[in-house]
């Protein structure tokens, strides 16, 4: 399996997981893409900084070759569902605590 098919994989399971496992409904609510857009841009920085330095190197045979600051579009992929699953999670425990009080 390449990187290109995890960083989609981890995508599919962060939307099936935020939408039917936790049932928190993140992905549609307008705070999920006003949190996503702030983070979106230092993602990038970070993204540039780690490859213009090649202290984060990619194999050009396990990416899709395209790039947006320096690294593959991927890393957005992970990006994304990284925040979305923190989102999630963090709001499931949230109700979960508010349910038990």
């Amino acid at each position: 399996m390449i990187y290109s098919d995890i960083a989609l994989d981890a995508v599919v399971v962060a939307i099936l997981t935020d939408l039917f496992l936790l049932r928190t409904q993140m992905i549609t609510r307008g705070i999920f893409w006003l949190t996503y857009a702030l983070i979106f841009p230092f993602q990038l920085i970070t993204n540039w900084w780690l490859t213009s330095r090649k202290i984060v190197q990619y194999s050009t045979s396990e990416i899709i070759g395209r790039r947006l600051a320096g690294a593959p579009i991927e890393d957005l992929l992970f990006g994304f569902s990284m925040i979305l699953m923190t989102l999630a999670l963090w709001e499931f425990f949230k109700q979960r605590k508010a349910r038990s009080s």
